[in-house]
């Protein structure tokens, strides 16, 4: 790219966007002044490797101006996330974290499980990286501290005390049976537990429980138990890890042979409540102040960061021409924006901070060898309890529009790699029922013989797989290969969940009611999932191939002196009326049974339709 002219880049801040030949987006950056950042790119030397690459790659450059630092930090991590640019550190990971919320604005509030932080006044807890295990401890919660569960619009239309009431576990504050004073201080304990000051609410409850005992309130001391008994049982989910308690995320590297790895942990209260960990390929050690600056602000933009942010090392501002102009102060006045309080980005300073940085690298050390350790085929069979790894998979998927258009689609991966050759189209019978649909499908795969996979991945829950288990076993082949069933998680009111980012689908197989424990972001699933998603898109292209079709056939067959026979042939010669217009009339005449005059007339009939 050559060099731009230094006047027409503004001084002012900003975000500048490299672009190439076909206008995508390579990379984006921020700097304090525009014009200083974006000439330091075109020096005669002392340029990073990837730097110099992305340089010569790119054709062209766009600029937006900011009115501060901080807004161009903001926007730059806003474009990061939107173009995915090819030179930028990505944070490759769209999962929105589970949060607990409490909006303790409200007389009577209600505990809910939600995905995403809002400005909003409400006290937010967390994150957790498993659904299922957050969902288990808000039910250990809510059988320990009563408080409603129904929604705002619930509470206002209810005439009469919910379930939850007469099992204990509501105080009904929507007919009035519990006082404001009574349900804020439920609430007030929740939080104490949510905060990590469970010690303190344990001393708290065990004093309650002994004087209501003393007082002969057996009733009273026995609900006071059972809230003992829940909040233990929360507390050994978490292992203590600052003594002192304290919210903070430690974060550490582990440099691999073939990349970058990065966990994080959670603590909360002074219990490390879960964790995380990222491999980014390619990098090196080298690499390392850019990925925690850039990590750092583009983690932050979905999660609650806590008050404090445990680095391994603070990186020096501006090491690298990547890292830019990025200081501390700015990110902590950004993160400090998101929480609504302060926040200061640290180094280990204790013995304590340096065992949390210890634990983070553990886990990305664990991360790096997870990426080089035992073949996922193997850890797929063990985790279906197969007799063998499956070397070949097929997955099947099926697509139509109200019953019509069906298609059902088969992908073919071998040895974890896709095998576009093999895969396959079937045209079924138009039919709002899946379940028969696949069963007749998997008659027709069983004609079709050799080679059989090792397993079968069925898009969809335990009804699918029973539909094709049953047609393999009236067709006497039960036994011919593995089935396993893909279905998509559930979301906190327990309907499919189909938000982007979602990696908490289950995995079912015969003989089992329940789901099989595969954990959320495992290789094993993950990898299931990529095949589920290439079969779910490759049988949607059939179906919308197969929708214009019909739609075009039929508008053809509109055309006089066309029939069924010419208008399948028109159409897989041409594929739409324009192109059928634009054709010349030898074209035309090459189709069987269209001669010299009726091309003649269906040109003249096309051209007069406009």
């Amino acid at each position: 790219m050559q060099k731009p002219e230094p006047s027409t880049i503004p001084l002012a801040p900003g975000v500048y966007l490299y672009r190439d030949g076909r206008g995508n987006v390579i990379y984006v950056g921020k700097a304090r002044l525009l014009r200083r950042r974006v000439l330091s790119y075109f020096r005669a030397e002392g340029l990073a490797a990837k730097t110099l690459a992305m340089v010569n790659r790119a054709e062209k450059l766009d600029w937006l101006t900011t009115t501060t630092e901080k807004e161009a930090l903001l926007l730059e991590a806003s474009l990061i996330k939107k173009y995915r640019p090819r030179y930028n550190i990505i944070l490759r990971d769209d999962k929105h974290y589970v949060l607990f919320r409490l909006n303790t604005k409200h007389a009577f509030p209600r505990l809910e499980i939600v995905r995403r932080v809002r400005k909003d006044g409400a006290r937010y807890f967390g994150p957790f990286t498993s659904a299922l295990s957050a969902r288990e401890t808000w039910k250990l919660i809510h059988k320990a501290f009563a408080l409603r569960r129904c929604t705002d619009q619930g509470m206002r239309n209810r005439v009469r005390p919910c379930l939850y009431h007469h099992i204990g576990q509501c105080p009904a504050p929507c007919m009035g049976l519990i006082s404001f004073e009574a349900y804020q201080e439920t609430a007030r304990k929740v939080c104490d537990l949510l905060q990590g000051r469970a010690a303190f609410l344990l001393k708290t409850l065990r004093g309650e429980m002994t004087r209501a005992s003393n007082a002969l309130k057996f009733e009273e001391a026995a609900v006071l138990r059972d809230q003992i008994f829940s909040v233990e049982q929360t507390l050994e989910r978490q292992a203590a890890v600052l003594p002192g308690g304290g919210d903070v995320d430690a974060v550490g590297l582990h440099a691999a042979d073939d990349g970058l790895a990065l966990g994080i942990i959670f603590v909360r209260g002074g219990a490390m409540t879960d964790g995380r960990a990222f491999f980014w390929p390619g990098l090196t050690f080298e690499d390392a102040t850019e990925l925690l600056w850039t990590f750092v602000n583009q983690y932050y933009m979905d999660a609650m960061p806590p008050r404090r942010v445990l680095l391994p090392w603070l990186p020096p501002e501006a090491a690298s021409e990547d890292a830019g102009e990025t200081s501390r102060e700015l990110l902590e006045q950004v993160l400090g924006d998101r929480r609504g309080g302060q926040v200061r980005i640290v180094a280990p300073q204790r013995a304590e901070d340096n065992r949390l940085v210890d634990l983070a690298q553990a886990s990305a050390r664990e991360e790096a060898r997870r990426r080089h350790g035992e073949p996922v085929a193997n850890r797929l069979g063990k985790a279906l309890y197969l007799a063998e790894p499956p070397r070949r998979i097929e997955c099947v998927d099926v697509s139509h529009t109200s019953g019509r258009q069906t298609k059902v689609g088969l992908v073919v991966f071998e040895d974890g790699r896709p095998c576009p050759s093999d895969y396959r189209a079937y045209s079924m019978p138009d039919s709002n029922d899946d379940y028969a649909t696949l069963g007749a499908w998997m008659k027709r795969r069983l004609e079709s013989g050799p080679p059989w996979p090792d397993l079968l991945l069925i898009d969809g829950g335990r009804g699918q797989l029973s539909a094709v288990g049953r047609a393999m076993a009236l067709a006497g082949q039960e036994k011919l290969f593995s089935l396993a069933a893909i279905a998509k998680a559930r979301d906190e009111q327990g309907r499919p969940d189909r938000r982007a980012g979602n990696v908490g689908d289950r995995i079912f197989v015969p003989g089992r009611v329940n789901a099989l424990p595969l954990r959320e972001g495992s290789e094993e699933l993950l990898f299931l999932q990529n095949v589920r998603d290439a079969a779910h898109r490759f049988v949607l292209g059939r179906h919308r191939r197969a929708s214009r079709a019909a739609a075009v056939v039929s508008e053809i067959m509109r055309l006089p002196g066309i029939g069924p026979a010419t208008s399948r042939q028109l159409w897989e010669k041409f594929g739409s009326i324009e192109a059928i217009r634009a054709a010349a009339l030898e074209d035309l005449c090459s189709i069987p049974g269209i001669g010299k005059n009726r091309a003649t007339a269906l040109l003249n009939k096309l051209a007069s339709l406009g």
